[in-house]
């Protein structure tokens, strides 16, 4: 039994393509984005609508609260879990979604060190965290943009007194078909500027106001672009134009380093989306997988 795993950049087609290819390989679909575990994320995170699912089941969405963690370490085990019992069942688990660490976690060998404790860092800049953790790991390759890379590795300094050592594995526990949805940039980068516009249609600002109201400011909250740059706007710092063009530009960049990410990790069959004949593309990934079935 083979799992199906589709992966891309946001906003490429990665929610459509699964459908289809549930309705084909009697599947059930595996969340595997970190921002739609939330509950009440819904526009901003591009989270399937129920009347997209067409029947099908889906695991993994809609599973925690906006005040409430939820680490890979935490969806590891949940999604395995998720995997075994829909093999049980003879069917096909389709792990969909863009953020690679959960993929990664899912269906390779990977191991994680727990930390006992998370540390408030809130009140350091990035340049002085950055500063804390080369006084520990001069040698570090953590940019120091990746603000929640570099907290990490301070908090497992603080818990275990060494520095952690990145373990990459490419040992798949699972027998896997990888599948990946892609485009050329200009039209991919239009495609998200779009999106992002449709999102605004649908009440993003809304969505947004409301969890500016409540005043939660988690890392489910921080983390999906489109809500803290509305925050600015709420806080009246920005422009609601300003605002809308900072989400744009920062999906794009998202979307770029997500096929970074995707191409140094995994080994993906990549399919041009042909998004003017939708079918055309499910034929030939169809096509595909039937060489490996």
């Amino acid at each position: 039994m083979k799992v199906i795993c589709i992966v891309g950049p946001t906003g490429v087609g990665k929610t459509k393509l699964s459908i289809e290819l549930a309705k084909i390989y009697n599947g059930e679909i595996i969340n595997a984005d970190s921002t739609q575990v939330y509950k009440g994320l819904d526009i901003a995170t591009a989270k399937i609508k129920e009347e997209e699912k067409e029947g099908i089941k889906h695991y993994l969405f809609d599973i925690k609260n906006i005040d409430e963690d939820y680490s890979a370490y935490d969806y590891q085990n949940d999604a395995r879990k998720k995997i075994d019992y829909i093999f049980k069942n003879k069917k096909t688990p389709i792990l969909v979604g863009g953020t690679g660490l959960y993929i990664k976690a899912c269906l390779y060998d990977y191991k994680f060190s727990l930390e006992s404790k998370k540390n408030d860092y809130s009140k350091y800049s990035k340049e002085e965290l950055y500063q804390k953790l080369l006084s520990i790991d001069p040698k570090t390759n953590i940019h120091i943009n990746n603000r929640k890379r570099v907290e990490r590795a301070l908090d497992y300094y603080s818990n275990n007194g060494i520095i952690k050592q990145e373990q990459k594995t490419d040992k798949l526990l699972y027998d896997v078909i990888f599948i990946g949805l892609t485009t050329d940039r200009e039209n991919l980068y239009n495609r998200i500027d779009k999106r992002v516009d449709s999102m605004i249609n649908e009440g993003l600002i809304d969505e947004a106001k409301r969890i500016f109201d409540l005043n939660i400011r988690t890392k489910a909250v921080l983390t999906p672009i489109g809500y803290k740059e509305l925050f600015e706007y709420f806080n009246g710092n920005i422009t609601l134009e300003d605002s809308i063009n900072l989400i744009k530009q920062r999906s794009r960049r998202y979307a770029k380093r997500q096929y970074t990410w995707f191409n140094n990790q995994m080994h993906v069959n990549w399919f041009n989306t042909n998004y003017n004949n939708f079918d055309e593309t499910v034929k030939e990934i169809k096509k595909f997988i039937g060489g490996i079935l």
